[in-house]
């Protein structure tokens, strides 16, 4: 399982650090579509997105949902079981509310 804090992975200008390997800055973008996606209609369950699994082989549909308990953002692929939580999103540039 993944737990992100978005905020650790941002300068102070909220923005990608430019200093990150190729990887992270992939993760990055894959993180900020579920942010993106998720904030646009904070589902309570598990609702399927558009996103693409990025697990190497998996060709899954991620699927997101809104914790308003703790305003955290899980995701989960049902193909791979790949999941994660994502906070420190909110006032991101991806923040949709």
């Amino acid at each position: 399982m993944y737990i992100t804090n978005i905020q650790h992975l941002l300068d102070a200008s909220a923005k990608m650090r430019k200093e990150m390997p190729k990887e992270a800055r992939e993760l990055i973008g894959f993180l900020s579509l579920i942010i993106d996606t998720t904030t646009k209609n904070l589902p309570l369950t598990l609702t399927q997105t558009d996103i693409s699994c990025f697990e190497k082989g998996c060709s899954g549909i991620i699927k997101t949902a809104f914790r308003p308990d703790t305003e955290e953002i899980h995701w989960y692929c049902p193909d791979c079981e790949n999941e994660g939580i994502i906070g420190g999103w909110q006032g991101t540039k991806w923040d949709n509310r």
